[in-house]
């Protein structure tokens, strides 16, 4: 019976893997139907995947959606966490930051923020090419962490909520415009003294 439970669980993680997800076994519960998905890095496979990961948990990715998901920069980094003994193997650290931004109309950006992963992996100075498939790997599994991180963050978004946001991003971009025109009508109507004037005082 256990055995066969692995077995069951086993066959789940790799078809997970897989990006396919079992019938009623999804945590995916996306109100957004339409976004936008761009990247600076717009061919990288954090924004590729995602925007598969999107589109297969329902969500049409188009240019013509009414919010944008922007994936403003991503950064990795690497720092010794441990080393052994004889100096031929270390424990290293790897971290991923994804910064990204939720744009709506007019590209108003309405929510700011970040992820962050982290990963620890051995690297056997006497295995190169084996430490080299290992970090790879962790990459790798590090990038899927991350988009479901992002899922999970979209999840908690209603359209609802996205309205609300832009109804501020639009009152904050008005009352800025405001205060420009209000600031060039003052200058405008502020008598101004002559070169002539100014050497006369």
């Amino acid at each position: 019976m256990i055995k066969r439970n692995l077995l069951v669980m086993g066959l789940a993680v790799l078809l997970s893997a897989c990006g396919f997800q079992l019938r009623g076994t999804g945590t995916n519960q996306l109100t957004i139907t339409e976004l936008d998905v761009s990247a600076r890095n717009a061919y990288g496979d954090t924004v590729r995947q995602l925007r598969q990961v999107l589109e297969n948990s329902g969500v049409k990715v188009t240019a013509n959606a009414p919010y944008k998901l922007v994936l403003t920069n991503e950064k990795d980094s690497q720092r010794a966490a441990s080393y052994a003994g004889n100096g031929a193997s270390a424990e290293y650290e790897l971290t991923t930051v994804l910064s990204y931004q939720i744009q709506g109309q007019n590209h108003l950006p309405l929510l700011n923020d970040k992820l962050e992963v982290h990963k620890i992996y051995l690297q056997d100075g006497n295995n190169i090419t084996g430490s080299g498939q290992e970090a790879a790997l962790a990459r790798k599994e590090m990038r899927r962490d991350l988009i479901q991180q992002m899922i999970a963050r979209l999840e908690q978004l209603t359209p609802a909520q996205l309205e609300k946001l832009q109804q501020a991003a639009d009152a904050k971009a008005q009352a800025e415009a405001d205060a420009i025109e209000a600031a060039r009508k003052t200058q405008e109507e502020t008598p101004q003294q002559s070169p002539l004037e100014l050497q006369d005082q």
